[in-house]
This record gives structure tokens, sequence and C-alpha cells, in this order.
């Protein structure tokens, strides 16, 4: 689990859902796009929710990892949504294989994409 720091707060999700929405915040960056992204995150009280972030060129985003955290809020269709979308601002990207590396990249279909 990470703890991603945003505006003045932070939101604790999955490790492979916060490297996506990096990756993502990094492309509409890129292009001076921004976009509303919904991500399933774990609450004040322990109970999973969802978490609905602008991130844009202004976005100032860090995440950190949480040690002994419990069960992480994963999300297959949430990350593999913010890869597409990567993707799509980004067609001929280069491979990530290092960059993020304490975080597991999820292993999916690119025909879903």
């Amino acid at each position: 689990m990470r703890k991603l720091y945003y505006a003045s707060g932070h939101l604790l999700m999955a490790d492979q859902t916060c490297k996506a929405l990096l990756r993502y915040a990094r492309a509409l960056a890129q292009t001076g796009e921004s976009d509303i992204v919904t991500v399933p995150t774990i609450n004040e009280g322990g109970s999973i929710g969802l978490a609905h972030l602008l991130i844009g060129p202004a976005s100032q985003l860090f995440s950190t990892p949480v040690e002994n955290a419990s069960d992480e809020p994963f999300d297959e269709a949430t990350i593999v949504e913010l890869e597409q979308r990567t993707a799509e601002l980004q067609p001929a990207r280069p491979e990530w294989a290092t960059e993020l590396t304490d975080i597991d990249d999820l292993e999916f279909d690119e025909r879903s994409m």
C-alpha cells in the first residue's frame, strides 16, 4: 500500500494503482491536459471507498510506502483503465523497466487495452 500525497492531504491506495496514477498524471502534464479519475482508496475508518482526483499539468503528487498496511483496495479494472489512458496520450512511450521499480507492474493482456 502507498500513501499518495495530493493537495494538502493524502490518500491510501494499492501500490499498482498509485503507480498507474502517477504515470497517467505525468502523461497529462506532458500534453498539457487534465482529467478526473476515480480510484479505490482506504478511508480514515479503514473501509474501502472511491476518491475522485483532478490531475493535470499543475498536479504535484508523490507517494511513499505504508509499512504494515492491511489489505489493499486492489482493482485491476482501474489500473488497466489508467494504463490505457496513458497509452492513448503516449502511444510511442518507452518501456518503463527502470521506473518505480519498488512496485511490480500489473500483468494484463495487451489486447484488453
